[in-house]
Order: structure tokens, then sequence, then C-alpha cells
């Protein structure tokens, strides 16, 4: 079954999102609820999916960031400076 609620969202209807996405834990699964849910708005569920797309690039990042910068430190550490 197509979801074909493609009201356009009102302003109060954003912000009640934002706020639920806001709420910590809560916000991250309500996120795939609009986004993989069927009773979405069409633009909600958009938008979710793009959110989600972001938390994960940005996850990706952190992990070669921090695998970079922690192996190049653990690389130091072994360095002894003895002469």
């Amino acid at each position: 079954m197509e979801n074909t609620n493609t009201s356009v969202m009102s302003v109060k209807d954003w912000f009640i999102t934002v706020l639920i996405v806001a709420i910590p834990i809560v916000g991250f699964i309500m996120l795939f609820v609009w986004g993989f849910g069927g009773g979405a708005n069409v633009n909600k569920q958009n938008w979710a999916k793009a959110t989600l797309l972001w938390f994960a690039v940005i996850i990706a990042l952190y992990i070669l960031f921090f695998a970079f910068f922690g192996a190049a430190f653990l690389a130091g550490l072994g360095n002894d400076f003895d002469f």
C-alpha cells in the first residue's frame, strides 16, 4: 500500500516534529518510525530518512577520525626516547 499523504506540513507540525526529535533516544527511535513506518507524511518520511543518513555519515567520520588519531597516538606511545 503506497503512502499518499503528501499534504503540506504546517509550521506547527514541523515544530512538534523537531521537538520530538530533540528528546534523547525517543527522537532517534521516532526517526526510524517516521522514515520506515507507513503512516507518516511523505515529506516527514523523506526528512527522517535524510536525517538518519546524516547520522550514519557523521558516525562513519567519527570512527575514521578516532581510528586515524588513535592509531597515531598508540604509535607515538611505542617510541622509546632512550639514546
